[in-house]
């Protein structure tokens, strides 16, 4: 058993979100997962978990989004009973989640607070694991786990769990909109490969000094939620805006703005066109390690 007992009386850690500025589907596995090879970038939209010691021992979750389940099937709960298993640590610990990113998204809410509750562990207990040893923990939760482990952009591979972090130096504005439904992730891989092309949608690369915009997963989300393909097709069609993609296997799409400060009157015009009931936000992609550290909560 691993003796150790938290110092810590409350800290909070901040979990980013992601964006694929690209993602190629390479083929089925016999494991029945899909074969990608994918960029993903942190951004700067944050859930944030809030880890307090609790006398009576136990693990405790809590969550302040009502719609999420804060059972042993919740990724926060699991990550947790992982690395406590793994080390040989019997939990005193409350974790509570305030949502910042949406859930159904294509952002990757879920797998950065596992991560998140994975470094967080392994820095408040000083069990000193290396990134290769919480990676290789956070494949067993989910495919993009462990490209949140790295902190840094990267290329994923395999079914997403082979990361190869990389350089990505460019601050890029953002404006991400989400409609009020989400994609399942299973269902848009599965239809990958009968899907077709909708007349009047470009699906062709759209290339700039610092990379590619693609998504193979456009095709059969489209293909179902018109509604995305229209988004997408009027995000690049504004003069603010220097490319837009389909995140993930959606539903959120991501705008990548000439300027950020131009973000506001593109949010008001979209609203105008589309109806209020998008989540829209305004962001950047992050650059360092930093954006993981404890967060403003730290005493």
């Amino acid at each position: 058993m691993f003796d150790a007992e938290p110092t810590f009386l409350s800290m909070e850690f901040l979990a980013p979100a992601k964006i694929n500025l690209s993602l190629k589907v390479l083929g089925r596995r016999e494991d029945g997962f899909h074969e990608i090879e994918t960029l993903m970038c942190p951004v700067s939209v944050f859930d944030r978990l809030e880890f307090t010691p609790r006398e009576t021992g136990g693990l405790e979750f809590v969550c302040d989004d009502p719609t999420l389940p804060t059972g042993e099937e919740n990724l926060v709960v699991r990550a947790a009973r992982l690395f406590c298993g793994e080390i040989g640590l019997e939990p005193h610990l409350r974790i509570a989640l305030s949502k910042g990113i949406p859930h159904g998204a294509g952002l990757g809410g879920g797998s950065s607070d596992a991560a998140a509750v994975l470094l967080g562990l392994n820095g408040l207990y000083q069990t000193l694991l290396s990134c290769e040893t919480l990676a290789d923990m956070a494949a067993e939760l989910g495919s993009d786990v462990p490209f949140f482990v790295y902190q840094s952009a990267a290329f994923c591979r395999g079914r997403g769990e082979r990361v190869e972090k990389v350089a990505f130096n460019e601050t890029l504005p953002l404006l991400l909109v989400k409609p009020p439904f989400g994609v399942p992730t299973p269902w848009a891989y599965g239809r990958w490969r009968d899907s077709l092309e909708l007349p009047g949608i470009s699906y062709a690369p759209q290339t700039f000094p610092w990379g590619t915009l693609e998504n193979d997963l456009e095709r059969p989300v489209f293909e179902k939620y018109l509604f995305l393909a229209e988004l997408r097709r009027w995000l690049q069609a504004q003069p603010e805006v220097r490319g837009a993609l389909m995140s993930g296997s959606g539903a959120t799409v991501f705008a990548v703005l000439r300027e950020k400060a131009a973000g506001m009157a593109l949010g008001e015009r979209l609203a105008e066109e589309f109806g209020t009931e998008l989540w829209v936000y305004l962001c950047e992609t992050l650059t360092g390690p930093q954006f993981c550290q404890p967060g403003p909560g730290t005493p």
